[in-house]
């Protein structure tokens, strides 16, 4: 219908324009503390206030721009106990999204792309050393084992704030795997991490809720490991997408 048609365009228009100016802050054209106004993005984008307006509101709420009370918006910066946070609070509801998974049931066709998404990152490390090609292929198949399970758990409410959750790339399952592949040990490390994706698919498919939630939840501190190195290696950290944003370790929020 029209007015289907006319919804579903502004929608577009302001995923547009929210991705388009996510680009500019994490990519360091907007460093932390400049001011963005909606005539100024509205002239950046080259795009109409009302779509630029909804997605300053969404970035926002993503936690990358906040108020400023005299108008408009100011890029923020993240503390490492921020970050810290923020992967932790992914991990709890990953857990959550694990457990009732178990619990429910996952549909047949949903769990054997679980599978197969497990056994794509079996055969990637089946054949060390990682190169940066393969380490490019396993965060993608690694993004894909989360949002399949984020999918598995048959709950929109427990979706959606998995996907506000993951919104900064710092709290996303792939945000510090790049980091990672400097270190020495960083085979070993997403041995682990496949070894874990096993282990919780085993207890999700045995129905074992309240060891799927626990696996998932340890899971995540492997990424508090790789935050923990990247921010002890500047050379490590200036990998990683939007570093520009994060403070040192102990900073005050």
């Amino acid at each position: 219908m029209p007015g289907d048609a006319a919804a579903s365009g502004a929608s577009s228009q302001t995923v547009k324009a929210q991705l388009g100016l996510r680009e500019l802050i994490l990519a360091g054209e907007l460093a932390p503390g400049a001011r963005i106004t909606e005539l100024w993005a509205v002239d950046r984008l080259g795009m109409s206030r009302t779509p630029v307006r909804a997605a300053l509101m969404r970035l926002q709420d993503e936690g990358l721009l906040e108020a400023v009370p005299s108008g408009g918006y100011a890029v923020r910066s993240f503390s490492g106990a921020e970050l810290y946070d923020a992967i932790e609070v992914r991990g709890t509801l990953e857990g959550l999204a694990a457990r009732l998974a178990a619990e429910r049931g996952v549909d047949p066709a949903l769990m054997a792309s679980l599978r197969d998404c497990v056994a794509d990152i079996d055969a990637l490390l089946e054949d060390p050393p990682m190169t940066e090609a393969k380490f490019s292929q396993y965060v993608e198949l690694n993004e894909r084992f989360h949002r399949l399970l984020a999918s598995a758990c048959n709950s929109s409410v427990v979706e959606r704030q998995l996907a506000k959750a993951m919104a900064l790339p710092f709290a996303s399952p792939s945000g510090f795997v790049k980091v990672q592949a400097v270190a020495p040990d960083a085979y070993q490390v997403l041995v682990v991490a496949q070894a874990q994706h096993r282990a919780v698919l085993d207890a999700i498919e045995r129905r074992e809720g309240a060891r799927a939630e626990a696996l998932m939840r340890e899971h995540a501190r492997i990424a508090h490991r790789n935050l923990e190195n990247a921010l002890k290696n500047q050379s490590a950290l200036s990998q990683l997408f939007g570093a520009n944003l994060i403070r040192q370790w102990g900073a005050e929020v």
